[in-house]
């Protein structure tokens, strides 16, 4: 059964009877069992749960120091082209959009890595729009072997591979995709994907399979939040991971819970995610599946990615440009968005260094 099916089943799901029935005492009992079901994880999203954060908060911070150490692993993304050829609403790199479109070549993608290797990062995160004519797949596995001198390391957060695809990428050095579904709404997803291969909504949703299938060691997956109902997007995506635990034990899952940015161009059908409900979709899956790791990007502002971090957040960047080789020609022109926390990656291990956590740069090495 792969999740196309398990996914199914909540498709006439009555979320809000069900969220109606759970009471605080409820949220309390979950919270004093030893191991929550997928029931008890939906619990934890209700509007009853959102008076019960401290104790949630409490049980999220021992799990994952019980899990994960007081660490925090930062890498960074470095953006490879712009180049799309999708029509997403909430993208800067919708191919509608009139901006000026880059893509490095490989002078410029030793330049960007020798760049960010000079701030002590060993895992970067490769990044392109949807093109496979501007950045096919060859493109990108000569700039795996480019970087392999530099890193540790190699995460992909491109568009969705075929098995064989992914196969060359495990083959090449990448150990990590990153891959958001975006939204699990398919009725939204074909909203807000108006054009483009990006509209093949179940081949991005099988997408983390296929890679888990080629023994690739991480996958991170999660939601654009604030495309649709926060509770009904986080609840997929922990019921995702939970999901890809299950079936690949050897592939360590995590999720991120990122939140709309501005971009350039216009979107304004948001479901607006607060601090407080970002809290609680993050405590609620570290309760759930505490050994799952949970990345927290400069999408959000400092102050309040300091204040996460003892809940159960693992991974972070850290010296952030969402601009094409902005790392060596600080180019702000080509963005993908704009980011809320701007510290370097020696701000960012100090900031960890005096939130009593250890920043880690490296916690794997490719033989």
């Amino acid at each position: 059964m792969s999740f196309t099916d398990i996914i199914q089943n909540y498709s006439d799901f009555d979320y809000s009877s069900y969220f109606s029935s759970i009471k605080k005492d409820d949220i309390l009992k979950v919270l004093n069992k030893s191991k929550l079901d997928i029931n008890d994880y939906l619990a934890l999203l209700s509007p009853a749960a959102s008076e019960c954060l401290e104790e949630m908060a409490q049980r999220a911070n021992r799990l994952s120091i019980q899990h994960f150490g007081k660490t925090v692993l930062l890498y960074t993304p470095m953006y490879l082209s712009n180049y799309c050829v999708n029509k997403c609403l909430y993208c800067s790199f919708n191919a509608e959009h009139n901006i000026k479109r880059k893509k490095l070549d490989e002078c410029e993608i030793e330049k960007e890595a020798i760049s960010i290797s000079k701030t002590g990062i060993k895992h970067i995160l490769l990044l392109t729009g949807e093109s496979r004519q501007a950045t096919p797949v060859s493109y990108i596995l000569s700039a795996v072997k480019i970087l392999k001198k530099y890193f540790q390391s190699i995460s992909i957060e491109i568009y969705p591979l075929t098995g064989e695809e992914y196969r060359q990428m495990v083959d090449a050095g990448v150990d990590g995709l990153t891959i958001y579904q975006e939204v699990y709404d398919e009725d939204i997803y074909k909203k807000v994907h108006v054009k483009g291969p990006k509209k093949d909504y179940h081949f991005r949703l099988k997408a983390p399979e296929r890679a888990c299938e080629q023994k690739i060691r991480t996958v991170n997956i999660g939601a654009l939040l604030g495309l649709s109902n926060w509770r009904q997007e986080a609840f997929i995506t922990g019921l995702h991971a939970s999901y890809l635990q299950g079936a690949y034990p050897d592939v360590e899952v995590s999720i991120s819970l990122p939140r709309i940015r501005p971009h350039v161009g216009r979107f304004d059908d948001i479901y607006p995610v607060g601090d407080r409900e970002l809290v609680q979709i993050l405590l609620a899956f570290k309760n759930f599946i505490p050994f799952g790791g949970v990345t927290i990007s400069t999408r959000e502002e400092q102050a309040f990615r300091d204040k996460l971090v003892p809940l159960g957040v693992t991974k972070m960047s850290a010296g952030v440009m969402t601009s094409v080789g902005g790392h060596s020609t600080k180019n702000e022109e080509t963005s993908q968005f704009e980011i809320g926390d701007t510290r370097s990656v020696e701000e960012m291990k100090k900031a960890i260094f005096d939130i009593g956590y250890q920043p880690i740069f490296k916690d794997w090495l490719t033989l």
